[in-house]
């Protein structure tokens, strides 16, 4: 299992991978949000209404694994999300959720398979991600995603939400953050070839690429 972190490593440690997501344009205004599990099993959190090219690392929240609030600023609407993907995923480390313009596109196709959103168009997105279930749509912090996102996440580690955006969890913040971009790149290469033959990874190839992290 991956070192539990403290409260300052983990708070430098969000507020970069924050900015980096930002001005990367893998999410826009004040959307997406990401969190990290400490040492001392609370969670560390992006607030509410922040954006991630402008959070602090003093703005940060914290919250127990029910998602109640402990201190600093109010956290972000969907804090229950995560605290679902924690309590499914003990070795879980780390949430990332973001509205990524390709994922979301997809999320909002009509006749995508709820089981796997997403065919293995590549061996790298069979080995970070794996299957990718679509969640059927709810409101932005409507608490009653969080039973069926716990229930989910006990055999996936990466969802989508319908008209929504994805959310991943991992052992490290660098290792969700690779899955989401991934995931963000093969959304992208799924809408490019819609109308194209494709040849995806066969059940077979892409069972030998499962992904490893929690």
């Amino acid at each position: 299992m991956t070192a539990p972190l403290d409260d300052t490593t983990a708070r430098v440690l969000l507020v970069r991978t924050a900015r980096s997501l930002f001005t990367r344009g893998l999410t826009h205004g004040s959307t997406g949000n990401l969190s990290l599990r400490l040492g001392d099993g609370g969670l560390l959190l992006t607030p509410t209404g922040s954006s991630l090219g402008a959070v602090q690392e003093a703005d940060l929240s914290r919250t127990d694994l029910a998602g109640r609030h402990l201190d600093g600023l109010k956290p972000t609407k969907e804090a229950f999300l995560h605290a679902a993907f924690y309590r499914a995923r003990p070795d879980a480390r780390a949430v990332v959720h973001l509205h990524s313009t390709h994922a979301v596109a997809v999320s909002c196709l009509d006749g995508l398979d709820p089981a796997n959103a997403l065919p293995p168009l590549t061996a790298y997105y069979a080995m970070r991600v794996g299957t990718l279930p679509l969640l059927p749509y709810h409101a932005p912090g409507d608490s009653a995603l969080e039973p069926l996102a716990e229930q989910t996440a006990r055999s996936h580690h990466a969802v989508l939400l319908a008209n929504h955006g994805p959310v991943v969890a991992a052992a490290t913040l660098e290792q969700a953050t690779d899955a989401i971009e991934e995931l963000e790149e093969t959304a992208k290469l799924y809408l490019l070839l819609r109308g194209h033959i494709t040849r995806p990874l066969t059940p077979e190839q892409a069972a030998v690429l499962v992904p490893t992290s929690p």
